[in-house]
């Protein structure tokens, strides 16, 4: 029988944590230490130094740097001190949050620092101090290194000077900028190998043209009324599409390689949507695209231009997803995307408003006084009248069946509820599913889980 704090194998508990007086965490490898106080803001890393001699020098040698002095933080002369010790010659990413109040003198070394030590991934979010907007310098826009960059503007204007070279640059995201055309053409020339490119709020933009590009494969636009660039976009190779967007169309222009895409749009003010919405966005451009995703502004946006008599084009859609609440207002697109998708194989359908939530939702408010204007009612074309889709069992039922009745070549539907509903669920509903599954030759899965899928 082994004696009173020790193990079957006679090893004393306090053997299990130290070895010869060391701690078993201190006998890890450097590269393992390095790579968890890589996630740690770098200042705290720091100060691991004091713990004991082993320690003393284990932070220096880290991939990665996280300075997040916007609110706390040591002294800009401080940081310079425990950067002049820093000794890895290739740093995988470095990340900076600062303010402009007392860190302008600083950040431009800080910065440079990282460009000398080869930088791989760089995010840049320096906010801006009054009337002071910061301005990238001209040395950042030269590096063959960088493979990904993110930098939130602030509202700040972007001045790219005449040559810019990121040879190696493969993800760029840039957020909150006044940013004109002719930077988009300067930063595209000096890209080479560019396969992601991310705008988020950027003002002035007015047509993007990518058609240059010719390793870009995935692209993401995010707009509001306040920033609504751009309005057209010309990108014969992307692959992927990402476009949250304002009131004003976004006119495809060319998308020519598109395959998936997924779309939303945002409403602010009282301004009611025009029936040509579909039209002048270029919705037949979407037409060859496999992999759809419509959110719920959009499906609410087809369901007027359905009861409007708009066109619709047919799609070569094979994978379907819709995130939405199910209700009178997004059924009637919804039906005519099913009609007019002849080989759609798999339908997801994601019914929570937890997953994305829109800045500003089309609200039925604005969809009953739209179709009052044009004497319509939403009843008078909506497929069994359904309403809110409740998640009791019948309804969930209906749902499926009315998706059913509308498409002839499914072979997989996916329903994700909320993860609440998940105890208000039926065991009706479970009995359901094979009677539908078999009916209707479909196979059915119904995931109310806690999880959320990915977006």
């Amino acid at each position: 029988m082994a004696e009173e704090g020790r193990s079957g194998d006679g090893a004393t508990d306090d053997s299990h944590r130290k070895r010869d007086g060391v701690d078993l965490i201190s006998l890890l490898p450097d590269e393992i230490l390095q790579t968890i106080l890589s996630s740690l803001e770098t200042f705290i890393a720091v100060r691991t130094s004091i713990l004991s001699k082993r320690w003393r020098h284990v932070w220096s040698g880290t991939p990665s740097l996280y300075l997040n002095l916007y609110t706390h933080g040591p002294e800009g002369d401080s940081i310079n001190n425990f950067i002049e010790r820093y000794t890895v010659r290739k740093m995988m990413s470095f990340e900076l949050w600062a303010h402009l109040r007392d860190k302008r003198p600083y950040v431009d070394r800080w910065i440079e620092f990282a460009m000398s030590r080869n930088v791989e991934n760089m995010t840049l979010f320096v906010f801006n101090d009054g009337d002071q907007k910061y301005q990238i310098p001209d040395f950042f826009y030269i590096n063959n290194s960088i493979r990904k960059i993110s930098v939130n503007g602030l509202y700040s204007g972007l001045t790219i000077p005449s040559y810019v070279s990121w040879t190696s640059l493969k993800m760029l995201a840039l957020r909150n900028f006044s940013l004109y055309d002719e930077c988009i053409d300067k930063i595209i020339s000096g890209c080479p190998v560019l396969e992601s490119l991310s705008l988020s709020f950027c003002l002035e933009l007015m047509v993007l043209d990518l058609s240059k590009s010719l390793s870009l494969r995935t692209l993401e636009i995010y707009r509001q009324t306040w920033f609504q660039g751009p309005k057209q976009i010309v990108a014969p190779h992307i692959r992927c599409l990402r476009l949250k967007d304002s009131q004003l169309p976004c006119t495809l222009v060319d998308v020519s390689s598109l395959n998936e895409a997924r779309l939303d749009i945002c409403f602010y003010g009282p301004e009611n949507p025009k029936d040509d919405f579909l039209q002048v966005m270029g919705l037949e451009k979407l037409q060859n695209v496999e992999k759809l995703t419509f959110r719920e502004n959009f499906l609410k946006i087809l369901s007027l231009a359905e009861l409007r008599c708009v066109p619709f084009p047919s799609f070569k859609v094979k994978n379907l997803t819709l995130v939405t609440m199910i209700s009178q207002y997004v059924i009637p697109g919804i039906v005519r995307v099913l009609q007019n998708s002849p080989e759609l194989k798999k339908l997801t359908i994601i019914h929570t408003s937890e997953l994305y939530i829109p800045y500003s939702p089309l609200s039925e408010k604005h969809i009953d006084t739209y179709l009052d204007l044009q004497s319509l009612s939403v009843e008078a074309r909506v497929f069994e009248n359904i309403r809110d889709w409740d998640i009791e069992s019948k309804h969930v039922a209906s749902f499926m069946e009315l998706m059913f009745k509308n498409t002839k070549t499914l072979e997989k539907m996916v329903v994700w509820l909320k993860s609440y509903d998940h105890g208000r669920i039926s065991a009706e509903l479970f009995e359901m599913i094979p009677v539908l599954s078999e009916k209707n030759n479909v196979t059915i899965v119904l995931n109310s889980s806690a999880s959320k899928p990915r977006d």
